[in-house]
């Protein structure tokens, strides 16, 4: 519960953050919607071509409106005020920008050369920006490469941001490694940059990983790195390190607390499977079954813990399954408009911020990228939500870069920004649900096999 409550102050920080460093602009302000019924398309688009313009839109953040001079993603962008936070780059996010453009080149909707050129100068930026023993921090400054602390001791090496992005340099890497002379050199850069993390260091000599190290307030945030969260891509990846491997050990102890991660709850007749760290039996917001699930294929995917198919694709059923039941009696909430994770969001009182919004924290907002990034675990449900963005309310939801971050149909209300973290997640996870493309590049590089087999993990899909 300590844990669970942990990642609301932390979350709640980063409202404040977001508030405060702009006379408000960087909250979750939104715009009143139009007082009458949006009018349906008369020619809805069809399944694929829906598919095709939501990744075609998500892959604009990335790249029309990435940050200027290292080409990475910014934190967000506020339409209204498109320079508010311009040179904030943020760590985690840009993994997922990684993985965004990858989709892109595959399917021709960003020019390979171009794109390849664009990595390059991301991955050099990288190269030279604050690292702390190997960690990146958070936010960095896109100009200077400077961490931009996210809180007072928060100014650091962020060892799960930081394994967001190596999800991202590990596919990019597998992407390009046998292409050109460009290619293999960008591929080369990627591989230097991912062995680089120091994954024990942020151990603290235990067996455990801990979030945050400050070079000015050491292990001061003291918040370990305990199941169920966002966070399995760290572990993951902190084994199959080759450079600076952790033991298998910190997974059971820490991630899986000896077991008592698992939970047998029940929801809608739908288990839980895991303790979604203090949630009582329910779930968390779905950005826990997307951050680590970019590159990890739950697919067949199992170890002595869970069938991690089943953890994440009961997740997103319950999450629509809660959202059709509509036990607060929210307004607009159905079958085709569901979807709850962290995002801007507005607060009963008028207020507007940031919220990991979930069962337990539900505000009466819906996020787009949760449905949408879900689309792997339930693609039914999940086309139902594409096509009521897109065929019955494009021009009030849809923006310059794809679906806004969160809207309201019971206060009226939406936020025409957009986060890194959340735009971040739809095109790679729709592709992984069409193709499997990333979960292919990622489970076949050479490390990851023996890492999950190291940690008892299994894959009929993948051979081990």
């Amino acid at each position: 519960m300590k844990n669970f409550i942990f990642c609301f102050i932390f979350l709640n920080f980063f409202n404040s953050c977001s508030s405060s460093s702009g006379g408000g602009n960087g909250g979750g302000g939104g715009t009143p919607l139009p007082t009458t019924p949006t009018t349906p398309v008369v020619n809805p688009l069809t399944d694929t071509e829906a598919l095709d313009q939501v990744q075609k839109d998500a892959i604009k953040y990335f790249w029309d409106y990435a940050e200027t001079n290292s080409k990475l993603a910014r934190e967000r962008y506020i339409t209204d005020d498109p320079s508010f936070d311009a040179a904030i780059v943020t760590t985690g996010g840009s993994g997922f920008g990684l993985m965004t453009l990858v989709v892109g080149i595959e399917r021709g909707f960003v020019p390979r050369t171009e794109a390849v050129t664009r990595l390059t100068t991301a991955l050099t930026f990288l190269e030279n920006a604050d690292r702390f023993h190997g960690a990146w921090p958070h936010w960095i400054n896109g100009t200077t490469g400077h961490v931009i602390p996210f809180g007072t001791k928060d100014d650091g090496g962020d060892i799960v941001e930081t394994a967001f992005l190596c999800q991202g340099l590990i596919t990019v890497r597998e992407y390009f490694k046998s292409g050109n002379t460009a290619e293999q050199a960008l591929a080369a850069k990627a591989d230097i940059l991912w062995r680089g993390v120091e994954w024990d260091w942020y151990t603290k000599g235990e067996n455990a990983l801990y979030w945050h190290w400050s070079p000015n307030y050491g292990w001061d945030m003291n918040f370990k790195l305990e199941g169920y969260n966002e966070c399995l891509i760290t572990y993951v990846l902190g084994v199959a390190s080759p450079t600076h491997p952790i033991p298998v050990a910190a997974y059971d102890q820490a991630w899986a607390r000896n077991g008592a991660i698992k939970n047998g709850g029940v929801q809608y007749g739908i288990p839980v499977i895991f303790n979604y760290n203090g949630a009582t039996a329910n779930v968390g917001p779905l950005f826990w079954a997307h951050y680590s699930y970019m590159g990890l294929d739950p697919t067949n995917l199992s170890d002595k813990y869970a069938d991690y198919w089943a953890l994440t694709q009961n997740h997103a059923k319950i999450i629509n399954k809660y959202c059709i039941d509509n036990p607060k009696q929210w307004k607009g909430y159905s079958d085709k408009c569901w979807g709850l994770t962290a995002s801007y969001s507005r607060n009963t009182d008028g207020s507007t911020g940031y919220s990991a919004l979930q069962p337990l924290n539900d505000l009466g907002v819906i996020s787009p990228t949760a449905a949408l990034s879900s689309f792997p675990y339930t693609p039914a449900e999940s086309m139902k939500f594409l096509h009521f963005l897109y065929d019955e309310n494009k021009t009030t939801y849809v923006g310059i870069a794809g679906p806004y971050d969160a809207f309201s149909p019971q206060y009226n209300w939406v936020t025409p920004r957009y986060l890194a973290i959340d735009q971040g997640t739809i095109t790679p996870m729709i592709e992984n649900y069409r193709s499997g493309l990333l979960w292919k590049l990622f489970m076949n590089a050479p490390e990851i096999k023996p890492g999950l087999v190291s940690l008892g993990f299994h894959s009929s899909k993948y051979g081990f």
